[in-house]
């Protein structure tokens, strides 16, 4: 299963994980936020329903992603370009978009103020 992992990490966090790939650990697929605030912005309950019905389909269309979630295609398209910046969807070859990913994992700590 090709699973990517979504966290909370600082920038030292992030930068070591890439210096250990760059040195040949595997790492995953691993995107990180700076905040869980910004996770949840990022992360709407909409999207989420967005990347469950496109996790392990392929490149799929806007109009094809909509249909399946059942949601009008203005909004969809939104939701594909706030999730592209995010760097969590791909712009497929075939000019559609992709989630690459079968499962989701996310990792964070709630941790008292």
């Amino acid at each position: 299963m090709n699973t990517v992992t979504l966290s909370v990490s600082t920038r030292v966090a992030a930068s070591r994980r890439a210096r250990d790939a760059f040195a040949g650990r595997k790492q995953g697929a691993h995107i990180s936020f700076s905040s869980v605030e910004l996770l949840w912005k990022v992360l709407t309950p909409k999207r989420w329903e967005l990347l469950k019905a496109m996790a392990g389909q392929g490149p799929l269309t806007i109009r094809e992603a909509s249909r399946r979630v059942g949601r009008d295609v203005k909004a969809v398209h939104g939701d594909v370009h706030a999730l592209l910046d995010a760097g969590i969807l791909e712009r497929a070859d075939d000019g559609g978009i992709a989630f690459p990913y079968d499962a989701v994992h996310v990792d964070f700590v709630l941790a008292a103020a």
